[in-house]
């Protein structure tokens, strides 16, 4: 059975977080792992809506964290869905800080993530294809599959350095 090709718009997570005391370290400035813990529950959340089923986080391929995000500040995380392959989502999550004093908003943290579709056994099951519409959309499409092109390669190089390794 082919399943119905979905816009990443249909599955798309804005999701707003304050930043405090508890979530910051001795500079005031939120600690990396509630950033990435936020980061995976909108991804997944973003993947789940698309896919309509439980997923689990196979890999958190890229997460840079361009400035700091400060102790007051909110906290905006947008996910959308980039690609599909058979079973696996590959969302992205751009997060920006908001001074809530002064209204002044910036780029805090970008992150691709990659989803794995399950049933209710645990075993992975097929995703709806991704129908990129708007320019970004299908920008951002191109660029996941370059990043999934450089993933295979890598596996393969690291694959085959174990293997020479072990003889």
């Amino acid at each position: 059975m082919k399943l119905k090709a979905k816009s990443p718009s249909e599955s798309a997570v804005t999701m707003t977080e304050i930043v405090l005391p508890q979530h910051t370290n001795a500079l005031g400035t939120i600690f990396g792992g509630t950033v990435m813990s936020w980061i995976d529950i909108a991804g997944a959340i973003c993947a789940g809506k698309h896919a309509r089923s439980t997923v689990v986080t196979a890999s958190i391929d890229a997460l840079h964290f361009v400035a700091p995000i400060k102790l007051g500040h909110f906290v905006e995380l947008k996910a959308s869905v980039n690609a599909t392959g058979t079973t696996s989502l590959e969302v992205g999550v751009r997060v920006d800080s908001e001074d809530p004093k002064t209204g002044e908003r910036y780029h805090s943290v970008s992150a691709y993530l990659t989803f794995v579709a399950l049933d209710s056994n645990g075993k992975a099951i097929p995703v709806p294809p991704i129908e990129p519409g708007t320019p970004a959309e299908k920008r951002r499409n191109q660029a996941a599959s370059m990043r999934r092109k450089s993933r295979i390669e890598l596996a393969s190089q690291i694959k085959k350095e174990e293997s020479l390794s072990k003889s």
